[in-house]
């Protein structure tokens, strides 16, 4: 375990480019062969705009990391956090900050996107894609993104989680969020059976679908039972869904600088009742 851990502390950045690239192309080839829903688009352009959302995030990333470095070091040199005022074996830990940084991260903080209008803006840009499939998982608006970001930074702070801890995690959601976008068919029994504890691409289609009640559902990005836990769980037919969200222009889901003044402007609505 700790040669594991000592691999993504070390691990360098274009093999961490190579794992988002690998986990792209992965999903994005097996859409092809067995799609769940079959798009009348062109999927490489489609790409191409989503894409463009994973640069900017990654430039976000790329700042966020050299900041937090030096946090991530004060945290080791002094011991702070919850994880070092215990001493539990290392794969325990570990599980600890996964769990942590999944419930808060992106399990919470995706339940105030949805909750709070300010933020709410910013991330209408992910619901705007009309055709869901792999890449649609880097659709994030930088601000989106950030405060994404910031959420984990208080988990780390909060556990005193290492970087192995934290880069292991990162690469785990990275792979998650590409699956659970895939627009493959899954079998619904095994579907179902790995959805009491992960997140599964049927599962998490509801989120995608381009109204209420649906699209408030599903929060979670590795483990499913937060959903259960905390009643915002759905599951249906996922060819039910329909993709896109309705308080937009569903004709400028290619739009790049229309999605980015999506959060400034003011004539949109924010929900169907104002």
């Amino acid at each position: 375990m700790e040669n594991l851990l000592n691999f993504f502390e070390t691990m360098p950045s274009w093999q961490k480019l190579l794992w988002i690239f690998i986990c792209i192309s992965a999903n994005w080839i097996v859409e092809l062969i067995i799609p769940l829903v079959k798009f009348e688009y062109k999927k490489w352009k489609h790409a191409g705009v989503n894409l463009v959302f994973l640069a900017m995030d990654l430039s976000i990333n790329l700042l966020f990391g050299i900041l937090t470095l030096g946090i991530f070091t004060w945290l080791s040199t002094n011991q702070i956090g919850l994880l070092n005022m215990i001493d539990l074996p290392i794969w325990v830990e570990l599980l600890i900050a996964v769990m942590a940084l999944d419930f808060t991260a992106q399990y919470f903080v995706h339940y105030l996107l949805h909750k709070v209008p300010f933020m709410w803006r910013f991330h209408m840009i992910h619901h705007s894609d009309t055709t869901v499939d792999a890449t649609s998982a880097t659709r994030h608006h930088p601000g989106d993104y950030l405060m994404r970001e910031v959420f984990a930074l208080v988990v780390i702070l909060i556990f005193g989680i290492p970087l192995a801890y934290y880069l292991f995690y990162r690469m785990v959601t990275v792979f998650f969020a590409y699956f659970t976008h895939a627009n493959f068919y899954i079998p619904k029994t095994l579907d179902k059976i790995l959805s009491l504890v992960f997140v599964t691409p049927n599962m998490h289609k509801f989120h995608h679908h381009f109204e209420m009640p649906w699209t408030d559902t599903n929060f979670g990005n590795i483990f499913s039972f937060w959903d259960r836990i905390f009643g915002t769980l759905t599951y249906e037919d996922p060819k039910k869904v329909q993709f896109g969200l309705d308080l937009l222009d569903s004709t400028k889901d290619q739009d790049i600088m229309y999605q980015l003044k999506v959060p400034f402007n003011k004539d949109i609505k924010l929900t169907t009742d104002k």
